[in-house]
């Protein structure tokens, strides 16, 4: 079955949820600018993208579990930038963070997409500030490409 070509969703009735960690918000919000500008020129309306912020990432799958439990949301993206400040591990809080949403995905069958990224090597200077401003701009696209693939996909099942 290609999923793709038989859709019928009314895009500009669809309302997401795009939820953000408030940690490093000058460069994580490039995500949301990214993926809205996305959004509508696949005509999705920004006035339904709902914008929640969250103290972190590690509180991000929490929240999205709520959302998606309300039915409102044809899905969820999230957005966070996970770096090592020396006091623990950023992979842990990573892992936990990824394995949460796709928990959250899993019991509400809402799609919950992340962009919630991990440097290896993040330090708080100009030159990596502007580095992953740029790279989150370009992560929001991706995020919704995937957004409304999973959208169109889950509306293709639900079809028939």
């Amino acid at each position: 079955m290609n999923q793709s070509s038989t859709n019928t969703i009314n895009r500009a009735e669809q309302r997401i949820a795009f939820i953000h960690a408030s940690w490093h918000a000058e460069i994580v919000l490039k995500c949301l600018e990214g993926f809205t500008a996305e959004m509508v020129s696949r005509g999705y309306k920004a006035d339904n993208i709902a914008v929640v912020a969250m103290p972190g990432a590690y509180e991000i799958p929490l929240q999205a579990k709520l959302l998606a439990k309300t039915g409102r949301y044809a899905a969820i993206a999230c957005s966070g930038l996970v770096v090592d400040g020396g006091i623990y591990r950023h992979d842990f809080v990573a892992q936990a963070v990824c394995t949460g949403l796709m928990q959250v995905q899993l019991e509400t069958e809402v799609p919950v997409l992340t962009a919630i990224l991990t440097p290896h090597n993040f330090h708080e200077h100009d030159e990596h500030k502007q580095y992953y401003s740029r790279h989150f701009v370009l992560k929001g696209q991706e995020l919704a490409n995937a957004a409304d693939g999973a959208i169109t996909a889950k509306a293709n099942i639900a079809q028939g």
